[in-house]
């Protein structure tokens, strides 16, 4: 079967041969310099954990509203804990996304770097399910940043290592069945770029991933059951120089949009005070000019926060 991105084996990297493991490191880099998107097979993540994260998703989601409110925080702006239906837009657009959603961050809170999680005391087993796979992503992501460094024959640890402790966000995402009196002009989620380093997301319960390719088509991404998609965001393209493209994606009402769509991103940050002005090495492979700002991870994610209304 044939897949509208390309489909690479992590353990290819992982455990593979010196030729497999520079196919991958090509593979990867050509990705997301020409498309911004891949697939992932044999990431370690295993079945029975993606659909027990599914099974605490949908406990989740499945609880009244009033007992969904009461973990929305104004304090944390979204940063943990629940966020309501509607509230999200994309950059540049006034209408609402059709989704609700939940965030699980770094455990990290003891140390005063992060906000404190939010557990739903109601599902006593969403908080171990959330974190192991918030564990096995952030594994499976600093092996990719490990492999954007190495394509351009840098040290394997120097964008590896600004995610580590990262302000990194597992989003729990429902997308409700579609109600015949939205707003015209909504639909899942509308045209973006992630703002992070790159995204991480876990085969969702049903199409609808859409991305826009460089002739400006709308391409319906079809990968292998229970992969990992991989995206680069705006920081990898800022820090790269524009070498790493982020590339634009939605989510669309799809034909049966009377059943709800659920999925797992998992958007790796790099820590607060990480630099991502351009590397040498890729504004050299881009030019020689610098095409994007100096600014620290933190200031762009509070600016993008604030453009997509969460801030």
């Amino acid at each position: 079967m044939s897949y509208s991105i390309p489909v690479l084996d992590l353990d290819h990297y992982l455990h593979g041969s010196a030729e497999q493991k520079l196919n991958f490191i090509k593979g990867v880099g050509n990705a997301l310099r020409e498309i911004g998107f891949f697939a992932l097979t044999h990431h370690n993540i295993s079945h029975e954990l993606i659909q027990e994260g599914y099974a605490a998703l949908k406990d989740l989601f499945a609880l009244p509203n009033a007992v969904k409110k009461s973990y929305e925080l104004d304090g944390l702006k979204g940063q943990r804990g629940y966020t309501s239906f509607g509230k999200e837009h994309a950059k540049g657009s006034k209408a609402p996304d059709l989704k609700e959603f939940w965030h699980v961050g770094q455990e990290l809170s003891a140390a005063g770097r992060y906000p404190a999680n939010v557990w739903p005391a109601e599902l006593p087993k969403f908080k171990t399910a959330m974190l192991d796979l918030f564990q096995g992503l952030e594994e499976c992501a600093l092996a990719v940043l490990e492999v954007c460094a190495l394509f351009m024959a840098e040290d394997k640890d120097l964008i590896r290592n600004m995610a580590v402790d990262g302000n990194s966000i597992l989003r729990l995402i429902h997308y409700p069945p579609i109600a015949a009196d939205r707003d015209p002009h909504s639909i899942r989620a509308a045209a973006h770029e992630d703002i992070n380093l790159i995204t991480l997301l876990i085969d969702a319960t049903s199409s609808g991933l859409e991305l826009l390719d460089r002739d400006g088509n709308w391409i319906a991404i079809t990968t292998p059951k229970e992969c990992i998609i991989v995206d680069s965001g705006d920081m990898l393209q800022n820090l790269s120089n524009g070498f790493f493209k982020s590339t634009t994606h939605r989510v669309v009402n799809p034909d049966n949009s009377r059943e709800a769509r659920y999925s797992m991103p998992f958007f790796v940050h790099a820590r607060a005070e990480v630099d991502l002005t351009p590397l040498p090495s890729f504004v050299e492979a881009t030019g020689g000019k610098r095409l994007y700002p100096e600014i620290t991870a933190d200031a762009y994610l509070m600016q993008r926060l604030r453009e997509i209304g969460l801030a």
